[in-house]
């Protein structure tokens, strides 16, 4: 038989699914896929309840309902001081997966070549492959992870068409500073180029400097691509609810993109979303301190038990450097060791690499029960007490 594509053909399981798989198989604690093991607040859930009974549960319009667009915008204001126009900048997707492929689809072409931070989020690759494009790699090394200007500058060409950003960073829980975010803007107008920003963490940022949207830049209001998750923000990843805002030459060819995709999402949940972003201001703090709390509650012991934790500047993931334990594995092999010996899943950095990465780096997602990271902890202590004894 002929083949079936073969971008996609040769794509392996992802490793969420297969450390989540696995985390299954040995009944272990599951630290490595990242989503939170309770549901988003009650009010937003009762809304999005009531408006499936009350309908109507057709088609709404393409780019999504007016409620949930004014809301995005509202929000690019308060938070941003951008001023949008939700009629003709705004576009409600089915989850932040599937802004990306409309935004990479509708503006990438064969023989372009796409600049990706390394480490990156694993569908990233794929979808700039499967669009024709070359991608470009540029990674930020731990522990710093700090954004090499040199070979920034060097992988900008003529034939550049993005840059694609995930600022706060998964999974490095990076968040990119004023001074950063300011040379990937000057290069893209240097180099006539568009930024494709992933910025699905925007409020779980543990700094006192508060995420600061690349669009906000000097000269980057038409340039970028900014893309936002409901998912993340109210603790509700199975909704898929996502959001772009972009200027409206861009925003047009990617919502032809959409139509052919998706085409819509939901209407209920995008109703109970809208009602959602209109929190007040304590909903948002609320979010990043207890977040913030899971943070400490997970970092300082897994450094008393020898690993090496990593800033977490942002995100709901912290990563270590297991290398001090003395283990002679990479990171693949010592995750597969932590589900089936200790019973704690993790996923491995390596495998956030399109090139070659780290091999002794691990993540954890700690946006979980206290209970649940308590039991974890200790899982890990019994284990690693009993690989001494041994």
């Amino acid at each position: 038989m002929k083949p079936t594509n073969s971008i996609f053909s040769g794509l392996e399981t992802t490793v969420f699914e297969r450390m989540s798989r696995l985390a299954m198989e040995h009944k272990a604690i599951n630290l490595g896929q990242g989503f939170p093991d309770v549901d988003g607040p009650q009010d937003i859930r009762q809304v999005a309840a009531d408006a499936l009974m009350e309908g109507p549960n057709q088609y709404p319009p393409m780019l999504g309902v007016p409620t949930l667009r004014q809301a995005v915008a509202d929000n690019n204001k308060r938070f941003y001081d951008l001023d949008v126009n939700w009629q003709t900048e705004v576009m409600v997707t089915s989850g932040a997966t599937e802004a990306l492929a409309d935004s990479i689809f509708a503006l990438v072409e064969p023989g372009d070549e796409v600049i990706l931070i390394e480490p990156l989020y694993d569908c990233y690759l794929s979808l700039v492959k499967r669009a024709g494009a070359t991608p470009v790699f540029v990674q930020v090394r731990p522990p710093e992870w700090k954004l090499p200007e040199e070979e920034l500058r060097k992988a900008f060409t003529s034939k550049t068409k993005a840059i694609l950003l995930n600022n706060p960073m998964n999974p490095s829980a990076k968040v990119f500073s004023k001074a950063e975010l300011q040379l990937i803007a000057d290069l893209c107008i240097e180099h006539d180029c568009y930024a494709i920003c992933d910025e699905v963490y925007e409020h779980i940022v543990f700094s006192d400097e508060k995420h600061t949207p690349l669009m906000t830049f000097p000269g980057m209001r038409d340039r970028c691509i900014r893309i936002g998750s409901a998912g993340k923000t109210f603790s509700l990843t199975g909704w898929k609810v996502g959001y772009i805002t972009a200027a409206p030459n861009l925003l047009e060819p990617i919502a032809k993109a959409h139509q052919f995709i998706t085409f819509t999402t939901p209407p209920n949940l995008q109703k109970a979303v809208a009602y959602g972003l209109n929190k007040e201001d304590n909903y948002y703090a609320s979010l990043e301190s207890e977040l913030k709390a899971k943070r400490e509650l997970i970092s300082k012991p897994l450094q008393d038990m020898g690993f090496d934790v990593l800033p977490c500047e942002g995100t709901y993931f912290v990563t270590c450097d297991f290398s001090p334990l003395g283990f002679d594995c990479d990171d693949v092999e010592f995750c597969q060791k932590l589900v089936e010996e200790a019973g704690v899943a993790a996923v491995p950095i390596s495998a956030f690499y399109g090139t070659e990465g780290p091999r002794t780096f691990l993540r954890f997602c700690f946006c979980k029960k206290n209970s649940v990271l308590e039991e974890a902890l200790g899982r890990l202590r019994k284990w690693m007490g009993e690989m001494a004894i041994s």
